[in-house]
């Protein structure tokens, strides 16, 4: 186990809780956007939590439609 395993097992956890590129910068002390893109892997998990917050403000912009059918995006499962 060497520091580097140790920071990049940091920064994927904090990428992961949705730290910000810019965060990511900070955190490492790089002003390269290219390093902090290195721990933002993509994940089912990150899919989905992007799919559920954009259905949630979908649905807050239209509250009045419950079932979905006035075009609004709904889940697939």
């Amino acid at each position: 186990m060497h520091f580097h395993d140790l920071r990049h097992t940091g920064n994927t956890i904090a990428a992961s809780s949705g730290a910000s590129l810019k965060d990511l910068m900070q955190r490492m002390g790089h002003d390269s956007v290219r390093a902090a893109l290195i721990y933002q892997h993509s994940t089912a998990e990150a899919d989905r939590k992007i799919a559920d917050s954009m259905n949630d403000k979908i649905n807050q912009s239209n509250p009045d439609d419950e079932g979905g059918s006035s075009g609004v995006l709904t889940r697939v499962t």
